[in-house]
């Protein structure tokens, strides 16, 4: 019941990435800014997950957890009710910034109920499928819906599980998990702007965003050394480097692949919202069923091999895309759909793994904080980058960034039975 529950609120998170590309031409209809309306939930999102987890190793993840519940449901009634672009967006960040508080808790309480490496990384693989079958969900759920009733409804749906979630949340996790030390209040001040500025930067093409991001990059570093109690101590932040580079690299060609394909269904091909949620499929069916088994192969073997092959698999499958044209049929798209499905069911729960692998306790929540920054932010410039060319573009981008992400793997992820920091935590 407790990794159900924990399951919930990624179910929630990855929901809303989704389920809203579908809804995006009925929402032009009567809203501007459209990308925003995307960008506004991840941004926010990747500037705070850090600040989450490092809020959640330090006051309980059980309190910070059901905060992050009740503001995410409370930002999805208020999407529902927006009369105008502007309020949207503003309840799509409010929903990120919830999403930001809940996301690295059910990570952390995960990986802390399960200390063995085999039955993590199991755990980790039911997650990370229950991930999977969101991001199946978002576009099914949300055509069937946007074709019966329009788009406001659509955010209605996260109201009864957060609910559910946030009840069952207080009665399973114990209130003795505070953690030690004190709030890195400078970390926090400067490592969210500059998370947040960053992503800006790409998506609003704005210099000064971007200067802004690397001034606040720095100063976020510079007061980490200094600190006593640092929110991310650099002994986690090099042991998961690697780890979290092959997690935005994942994310980003995912969540930009499925935007462009979901608009190139509908725009291109005048497919309807429902008919172009069943048509993504064939990419979410073998994410969702191969995580499950990915998780027990990575518990057994190790998450490197795993995350090599599933890179691979993928960037082959994106190379398809380079044979697809505007008068191409549907079955063109099957290598692609099959490809990223089958690639990111292999390496979605062995990069989590590895993300996470040797790093102590009580840092449990910034380990998750660090990696799911990683994943958001890179879902995020992935709209960004990949939503702004064609399909011919997106192949070549990303093939050739998974190809690099496969070097990373082999150089910068390091054995399972190699653990320096839980040796040094």
């Amino acid at each position: 019941m407790l990794l159900f529950t924990m399951c919930a609120g990624m179910f929630l998170v990855q929901l809303d990435v989704t389920v809203v590309n579908v809804a995006l031409p009925s929402m032009g209809t009567d809203l501007a800014s459209l990308q925003w309306v995307v960008d506004g939930y991840t941004v926010v999102l990747a500037a705070f997950l850090l600040t989450g987890g490092a809020l959640g190793d330090r006051f309980g993840h059980r309190r910070v957890v059901v905060a992050g519940f009740t503001l995410f449901g409370a930002a999805s009634a208020a999407c529902g009710l927006a009369g105008s672009a502007p309020w949207l967006v503003a309840a799509r960040a409010g929903q990120g910034l919830g999403a930001a508080l809940l996301l690295p808790g059910t990570l952390a309480v995960i990986t802390n109920a399960y200390p063995g490496r085999a039955e993590r990384a199991r755990a980790l693989g039911i997650w990370a499928g229950v991930s999977a079958l969101a991001l199946a969900a978002g576009p099914v759920l949300g055509g069937a819906i946007v074709a019966a009733a329009g788009w406001r409804p659509v955010f209605w749906l996260n109201v009864p599980i957060v609910l559910a979630a946030a009840v069952a949340t207080r009665r399973l996790l114990p209130r003795g998990d505070r953690g030690p030390g004190r709030i890195d209040v400078a970390g926090i001040a400067t490592a969210a702007p500059a998370l947040g500025a960053g992503v800006y930067a790409v998506i609003g093409g704005s210099v000064v965003a971007g200067v802004a991001a690397v001034v606040l990059l720095g100063a976020f570093v510079f007061v980490e050394r200094g600190s006593a109690h640092p929110m991310l101590p650099p002994a986690i932040a090099r042991r998961t480097a690697a780890a979290n580079f092959v997690a935005a690299a994942m994310n980003f060609v995912g969540i930009g692949t499925i935007l462009v394909l979901t608009l190139y269904l509908q725009g291109v091909r005048h497919d309807g919202p429902l008919r172009a949620g069943l048509e993504v499929l064939p990419l979410f069916v073998p994410l969702a069923a191969l995580a499950p088994v990915a998780g027990r192969l990575t518990g057994r073997f190790g998450p490197r091999p795993l995350m090599v092959a599933g890179l691979a698999i993928g960037a082959l499958g994106m190379l398809n895309l380079l044979l697809v044209g505007e008068n191409s049929g549907y079955p063109a798209l099957l290598p692609t759909l099959l490809g990223l499905g089958v690639g990111m069911g292999l390496l979605t729960t062995a990069v989590v793994t590895a993300a996470v692998a040797g790093v102590p306790p009580g840092r449990a929540g910034v380990a998750g904080g660090v990696n799911n920054t990683a994943r958001q932010a890179g879902g995020a410039l992935g709209v960004a980058v990949l939503g702004a060319g064609d399909l011919h573009e997106t192949g070549l981008i990303a093939s050739a960034l998974w190809l690099v992400a496969i070097g990373v793997t082999l150089t910068g992820v390091r054995a399972p039975r190699d653990n320096p920091v839980a040796r040094a935590g």
